[in-house]
């Protein structure tokens, strides 16, 4: 039966390498795009919104913006900004408001932006896969152009999304620096993704015990823990959750048991206090999977550690090559459980109210 199951998933996460480089190349054809919002001196805040997977995006952008930048900038669900803006975003300030939606048809991106567009001090702009949506239409939009998927969970347009908004603020920041990074980025990314499938298989096919999953991240990587979580939760529908890594010890740490893998996004920022964490998990039975840019002595504790390169290289710039593995991971977890990646319960490709 599971031959047949994922027939759409699995191929779009393997293909997200290429997309990155699609987007990579057609932020090239946008830079008047970059000047004109990303680059702008004009905003107080700049304000990053999302639904679902897409507020995640939210979160690591508005976390990389403040850092590679230098400005202000959040992220919330696009339902507070059209339901709660005044309780979410100071009074008397110029802001930004970048929507970010795959299919650019999600209502709460779209009435979030066309709740703002005749105010005073706001404006607008996106990010999204798909250049005839809604959204594209409504307001000047980046776009990933093979970011598009056919399946209802996203897997590579997520990353390829977060890439490219990425390398919009490095080259607003003006940035030589992290624009290498990137483009040390895109050359990791071919094989990540093939790396990530084999060692996600090997972990689920081979640790049927496993019936927790938890995702631990600080930083940039708060936003992928979530994410990593919400993956998980949408193809396979077994129980999982998400905490900043330190936050994790005070008190949600009692659930881990024998059973429970726990997952580590490992940022170098912060690596000698994070990897306690992890070990303390391991000390209370937890199967401990750490992803991170190199293996060390420290790291030596964990049941996997994954990987990705790129030693030198920013936590931020290594956000979407944490991604493969813990999507496959989702994949390989549905099949075990035998469901279908492609048709999760509940859920729809696109959301509307």
């Amino acid at each position: 039966m599971s031959e047949q199951y994922g027939v759409l998933t699995y191929p779009e996460i393997g293909g997200q390498s290429e997309a990155l480089a699609a987007a990579w190349k057609q932020l090239e054809q946008q830079q008047d795009w970059v000047d004109q919002f990303f680059k702008s001196d004009k905003y107080d805040e700049v304000l990053f919104i999302g639904s679902g997977t897409s507020y995640y995006l939210a979160l690591t952008a508005a976390s990389t913006f403040r850092k590679w930048t230098g400005k202000s900038a959040s992220a919330h669900p696009s339902s507070e900004i059209y339901l709660f803006r005044e309780q979410a975003v100071a009074a008397k300030k110029e802001v930004l408001l970048v929507g970010i939606s795959r299919s650019g048809e999600s209502s709460e991106v779209i009435l979030a932006l066309d709740s703002v567009k005749d105010l005073a001090g706001w404006t607008t702009c996106g990010v999204t896969c798909d250049e005839d949506s809604t959204m594209a239409k409504n307001v000047p939009c980046l776009v990933s152009p093979l970011g598009k998927e056919k399946s209802t969970v996203m897997t590579k347009s997520f990353s390829s999304m977060t890439f490219m908004v990425q390398a919009a603020m490095a080259k607003a920041a003006g940035s030589d620096a992290y624009l290498t990074e990137l483009k040390e980025v895109l050359e990791l990314s071919k094989n990540i993704v093939a790396k990530g499938d084999a060692e996600a298989k090997s972990v689920i096919d081979g640790h049927p015990e496993l019936n927790k999953f938890i995702y631990l991240g600080m930083g940039a990587y708060n936003g992928l823990a979530q994410e990593a979580c919400l993956k998980l939760k949408e193809m396979s529908c077994v129980w999982t959750e998400s905490f900043g890594t330190m936050e994790f010890r005070h008190g949600p740490k009692s659930v881990v048991e024998p059973g429970t893998m726990v997952c580590l996004f490992l940022s170098e920022n912060a690596r000698a206090y994070e990897v306690k964490v992890a070990q303390e998990m391991k000390e209370y039975g937890a199967y401990v999977v750490i992803v991170t840019a190199e293996a060390g002595e420290d790291t030596s504790f964990a049941d996997l550690v994954f990987a990705t390169g790129g030693k030198n290289l920013s936590d931020e710039a290594r956000a979407a090559l944490n991604m493969p593995l813990v999507q496959y991971i989702g994949y390989y977890t549905a099949l075990r459980e035998g469901r279908n990646p492609d048709s999760p319960r509940n859920l729809t490709q696109v959301v509307k109210i």
